[in-house]
């Protein structure tokens, strides 16, 4: 097993799902690991039921953030930084689907606020903490979904018309935007930037719509992967020495994998970089 001692990863979306196996995972290799999570409840629990986990002898951290408020993932990033010195890695791993449109707390469509912009925001919060290191990885978790979406800049929040799945596969596709514009940045930086397709995965993904929608979903997820089979890959690119200095690739099943046509323009990714910044309107951020 790959050691990850003396390591400190921060993986957002850590009380359910992949984010919670990734965690254990990484917790049984060595890591010391900071769990993010918007219920306090869950993350007491998930913080309690891994600390008792055998093999594991590091700090076990649980931090409550709703990371669809700008607010609060600022909040999150100043308490990490009173905590820690350093970052080793961060897994970008929050994300929902919203049947009906809703906004965040900032006016943002939700989908775009919570699977694009707090993978924005946060890693350009933290990346004093990443640097502290000879080698740093930031992760994001992106899907499959992504192929058959584009963005449209001038309705890049469906205003004009909504669909949930739609809205989905736009945000999986700036999470690869995202990514490879941010591992363009930071080239001979020492961090590296790498998403992924974890596979269709049997979680609680996409239950909280309620209704005729929790039906649906627990429908096809007859046909999904589990949990431990589906966070596979985000382990292996936070652990593995062989991808120590692979940078702004899309990975399924623990290999490099052709994203779609759309996710290799390079001037949209720019662009959306661009519009985000803007969007988070923090004089505070580091330009990279």
């Amino acid at each position: 097993m790959t050691t990850m001692q003396g390591q400190t990863v921060l993986i957002t979306g850590a009380t359910a799902g992949i984010g919670k196996v990734t965690a254990i995972e990484l917790a049984k290799m060595g890591a010391a690991v900071v769990l993010v999570g918007r219920d306090a409840h869950k993350v007491e629990n998930t913080v309690a039921e891994i600390r008792t986990l055998p093999g594991v002898d590091q700090p076990v951290d649980g931090l409550v953030a709703n990371l669809a408020s700008l607010a609060e993932v600022r909040a999150l990033a100043d308490t990490v930084k009173a905590r820690y010195d350093h970052l080793n890695v961060l897994i970008n791993n929050a994300g929902a689907v919203f049947m009906q449109r809703q906004t965040s707390p900032d006016g943002f469509e939700m989908t775009f606020a919570l699977n694009h912009l707090s993978y924005f925001y946060l890693t350009l919060l933290l990346l004093d903490l990443l640097k502290n290191n000879a080698a740093a990885r930031v992760i994001s978790v992106s899907s499959g979904a992504h192929i058959g979406a584009s963005l449209n800049f001038d309705d890049i929040q469906n205003e004009r018309k909504y669909t949930s799945f739609k809205a989905y596969g736009q945000s999986k596709l700036m999470n690869i935007y995202f990514t490879r514009e941010l591992a363009r940045r930071l080239e001979g930086s020492g961090i590296t930037a790498n998403c992924l397709h974890p596979g269709f995965v049997a979680t609680n993904f996409g239950r909280s719509n309620g209704g005729i929608f929790n039906g649906l979903f627990r429908m096809t997820h007859l046909a999904a992967i589990s949990p431990e089979e589906g966070a596979k890959t985000s382990i292996y690119l936070a652990s593995s020495p062989d991808v120590a200095r692979v940078n702004g690739e899309y990975f399924y099943r623990s290999q490099v994998t052709k994203a779609s046509i759309q996710a290799y323009d390079d001037l949209a990714a720019k662009r959306l970089w661009d519009i985000s910044l803007k969007l988070i309107n923090d004089p505070e951020i580091e330009k990279v």
